[in-house]
């Protein structure tokens, strides 16, 4: 496993240039962002738009996030996937009320303390929701301002800290993104930084919320005094709900997550009920206050806004649902926590833009497995030597592998458990002067992931995770004995994922 790291943090507050220092600490309301894009364009014209996007700033990430990523599906019909960010500083104008940073943290620099990824769907029928905890433990680049360092060479550490020792900006987001999709082979298209000064103006904007709490909420720490029940909430209020934490239920951030999700739905029903996209007015003086709070990639440029826009104005909010990624106690320090193999499966689904594991929408069968590659293979398994490693967690995997690669003519030079967990799938590492016997032993395992490894001598090793497919017959193998029957199944947490969708009763 990957050593420890919690560096210290930087002690500078950044400018509004530098992705607002005076970030609000709510990404806990970054679901306006989401809200935001959905409408953006539908009832607004020319001129509108032109002062919509004048509000929001851009950065480039391109340079740190280097070519080293998972592969981005392009053109008409490919799926969306967005990062929101949000900060937890407690520095700007209209933000001290809500705590000193320096007590909380220790710091002037914000840590991105509740990300959302939001994949819409390639056929633009549904949108899913992905709240990822802040205290999850998950491999991470080693030097978040080093654009040559990547997740697969990183450490472990708290998933919020990211943001913060990338010192925000375009190095803190990209390294946010670099822990996305090293750790869930999903690639990120679009990011959003949240700036929560314009929160309480895009609650007035809509005429409230309604929130619905089993329990009265009383938190002097978050500033909020909420009768239990259903109450309509204005800005303030609202801002102040979805900050409570420490005094609901047993004050984990999960706890606060769910608390968020079901406040969105309520958003989006709110807008849906409130005729907000019949009336320009009150939509220009919400989505004003939504883009002056935003920080968005350069690549998301006023008509690509506009044609995400439009080509989800058809999606019912009955197809909007949240997910918050599966977790379990982190062995090391048991108030933190770590993605199980639950997860695994959701982020798979997320990757392939399928349904969700479990929903009524999903496959009942798996794709029939075909090679990794298709082009001629130059080196015969019997000049090959191949070392696997089973990082799946699943024993007897590696041996059943091994067994099947035998079978062809392979020569397997040893069998290992590793403990990676970042490894999805079968990832066939080699040695510089390997690369063609790598091909020969990647076309083994379908969907297999490819990387020269320079610290291997010679030969190849392959590790399978999560995921991981059966061997199949190479083109070029020795012999004809059947591939033994797999026996040995990778235990992928494909239960069902608990969702939520936007239409539910909020108080359910």
């Amino acid at each position: 496993m990957a050593e420890q790291h919690t560096p210290a943090e930087p002690h500078r507050a950044r400018s509004r240039a530098e992705i607002h220092g005076r970030r609000h600490p709510l990404l806990r309301g970054s679901t306006y962002a989401i809200v935001a894009l959905l409408v953006l364009g539908i009832a607004l014209g020319g001129l509108a738009y032109l002062k919509l996007s004048g509000n929001i700033d851009r950065l480039s990430v391109t340079r740190q996030l280097g070519t080293d990523r998972p592969s981005a599906e392009t053109g008409a019909g490919s799926p969306i996937n967005m990062l929101v960010m949000g900060s937890d500083t407690r520095t700007g104008t209209g933000n001290e009320e809500y705590g000193s940073e320096a007590v909380e943290y220790g710091n002037s620099s914000a840590r991105s303390d509740t990300n959302l990824v939001v994949h819409i769907s390639g056929d633009r029928k549904s949108v899913t929701v992905v709240s990822i905890p802040r205290d999850s433990m998950v491999k991470s680049p080693r030097d978040c301002k080093d654009p040559a360092s990547t997740v697969e060479s990183g450490v472990i550490r708290q998933y919020n800290q990211n943001y913060a020792l990338g010192g925000g900006g375009a190095d803190g987001a990209a390294c946010v993104i670099k822990t996305i999709e090293g750790n869930t082979g999903v690639y990120i298209n679009h990011f959003v930084v949240v700036d929560f000064a314009g929160f309480q103006q895009m609650v007035d904007a809509l005429g409230g919320v309604e929130v619905c709490t089993p329990v009265a909420i009383d938190d002097p720490h978050a500033k909020a005094h909420i009768p239990a029940g259903r109450s309509r909430l204005d800005g303030k209020q609202a801002l102040s709900y979805v900050r409570v934490r420490k005094t609901l239920g047993d004050g984990s951030d999960l706890g606060r997550i769910k608390r968020q999700q079901a406040f969105l739905a309520s958003v989006a029903q709110e807008a849906t009920k409130s005729s907000l996209l019949l009336r320009p007015d009150k939509l220009y003086r919400f989505l004003d206050a939504a883009t002056k709070s935003m920080t968005m990639d350069d690549q998301m440029s006023l008509n690509k806004m506009r044609q995400v826009a439009q080509s989800v104005k058809g999606t019912g909010i009955d197809k909007i649902r949240f997910v918050t990624v599966p977790t379990e106690p982190y062995p090391a320090d048991t108030n933190r926590v770590q993605w199980t193999k639950s997860a695994d499966a959701l982020w798979k689904s997320i990757a392939a833009d399928e349904p969700l594991p479990g929903s009524k929408e999903a496959k009942t069968t798996a794709p029939t497995a075909s090679p990794t590659t298709t082009q001629s293979l130059t080196v015969t398994p019997d000049k090959v030597q191949v070392s696997i490693v089973n990082d799946s967690g699943t024993g007897g995997l590696g041996t059943q592998a091994s067994d099947a690669l035998k079978v062809q003519g392979f020569n397997i030079v040893g069998v290992s458990n590793g403990s990676d967990a970042s490894i999805k799938g079968a990832t066939v590492m080699h040695a510089p002067a390997d690369a063609e016997a790598a091909r020969t032993v990647a076309a083994a395992f379908p969907g297999a992931t490819v990387k020269e490894d320079a610290t291997i001598g010679s030969g190849v090793v392959v590790h399978l995770g999560a995921d991981a497919p059966n061997v199949v017959a190479v083109p070029n193998r020795l012999g004809s004995d059947p591939i033994p029957t797999p026996s040995v199944t990778v235990s992928t947490g494909s239960a069902s994922i608990t969702a939520r969708a936007a239409d539910e009763d909020i108080c359910g």
